[in-house]
């Protein structure tokens, strides 16, 4: 008689209603386990938690390494490793992807699993370097993406094998289908003439250190304005390059993105904005004409020379210290913060304003507030100030 198994469609055992609500529980559980703790204990209890996460992760990865030396995944009906991982593991196809990389780099390089555990590599390092591994540059290597970000281990790459430049194109693309509406064409710059479909990410892929490759989908309008400066630069760039246009272009927007978030040049409204960020002994100010004028007790405006001195003192750049020392440093989304909130009399001077990112105004702006307590509440007369102690950046 035949002892083979009988075949199944899916190893894992059939999960049951009882065994559903039962992980539905345990997962409320945990939320309420978790509201439970204070601040401090939740910073200690995630931080554990990551480390369990990449010592587990570790784990899988050796063992998946030893599974796919088996194939052991042949057995169980699954006709590849990636098909193991995301139908028997239920491993979403990213996940599969990555440790699956890993998995077969550690057979080869068993030193990659001390570093994936230590937390010097991520899984994602891993994947990228995989294919340029050899048996007698990978110790450098390794160290060199040790501690790296993947956009700085993907430059790291490109100096291994430099890509020549890709040809400048421009190419119309196939429509979309009957039901796409008139002049919804897109055109796409600097890439193959292929369908590219509208939810494809925008790509810049390092081909050699200090050279990129841009890929992007642009409006028949956007093609028009870059054939149009195309022709106009036409004495300075003979050839019509179109990196150096889209250069030329950016360096002109972030002049001017620059001047309106860091404050304009200094013109005729500024000796009244200086007068009011510094504040006259009796509260008034002169226009040309020498009339006297008396300015409100308080202004939520940030005049020009304000927000230039913060921005270079700041760097353009968020700067919100963490507690243990960590600047946040972010460049994007950023306004200007009142170290005194504006609603409880800080002024907009150089020393009380800072750049903040989005995120952390709003988040001093609720500790400042604290007990639910709102910036409307505090504010004085006049138009009604955007909750919390901070100012957007003009712009």
């Amino acid at each position: 008689m035949s002892t083979r198994p009988q075949a199944t469609t899916d190893p894992t055992p059939p999960v049951t209603r009882d065994a559903t609500l039962r992980a539905a529980t345990d997962a409320t559980t945990l939320l309420a386990a978790a509201a439970r703790l204070s601040d401090d204990d939740l910073l200690t209890r995630v931080a554990v938690l990551a480390a369990r996460e990449r010592k587990a992760t570790v784990a899988l990865v050796a063992h998946l390494a030893e599974l796919d030396a088996r194939g052991l995944h042949l057995a169980a009906g699954y006709a590849s490793l990636f098909s193991y991982c995301t139908g028997a593991l239920h491993l979403s196809e990213h996940a599969a992807y990555h440790r699956i990389q890993a998995a077969r780099a550690v057979r080869r390089f068993p030193v990659i699993l001390d570093l994936l555990a230590s937390g010097a590599l991520t899984l994602t390092t891993v994947t990228l370097l995989a294919p340029h591994l050899t048996s007698a540059n990978h110790r450098e290597l390794l160290h060199a993406a040790s501690g790296r970000s993947k956009r700085e281990v993907e430059v790291l790459v490109a100096s291994l094998h430099p890509q020549p430049p890709v040809p400048a194109m421009i190419r119309r693309l196939r429509a979309a289908g009957p039901a796409e509406p008139p002049g919804a064409r897109s055109t796409t710059v600097g890439m193959e003439a292929t369908s590219v479909p509208p939810s494809h990410r925008p790509v810049v892929q390092p081909l050699a250190p200090e050279r990129y490759k841009i890929q992007l989908t642009a409006s028949a309008a956007t093609v028009a304005k870059l054939r149009q400066a195309q022709d106009l630069l036409r004495q300075q760039i003979p050839d019509g390059d179109l990196g150096e246009v889209i250069d030329r272009a950016l360096t002109a927007l972030l002049r001017q993105l620059t001047q309106r978030k860091a404050g304009a040049a200094p013109h005729l409204r500024e000796s009244a904005d200086r007068s009011r960020a510094n504040g006259e002994p009796d509260g008034v100010h002169r226009h040309g004409d020498e009339r006297p004028v008396r300015a409100p007790p308080l202004s939520r405006h940030i005049p020009a020379s304000v927000r230039r001195a913060v921005w270079a003192r700041d760097g353009g750049r968020c700067a919100f210290v963490a507690p243990d020392g960590r600047r946040c440093g972010e460049t994007a989304f950023l306004e200007f913060h009142h170290v005194r909130p504006y609603a409880r009399g800080g002024p907009a001077t150089v020393e009380n304003i800072e750049l903040r990112c989005r995120a952390h105004n709003g988040y001093e702006a609720r500790l400042a507030l604290g007990d639910g307590e709102t910036t409307h509440d505090l504010a004085r007369p006049g138009p009604s100030p955007r909750p919390g102690g901070g100012c957007r950046a003009h712009g």
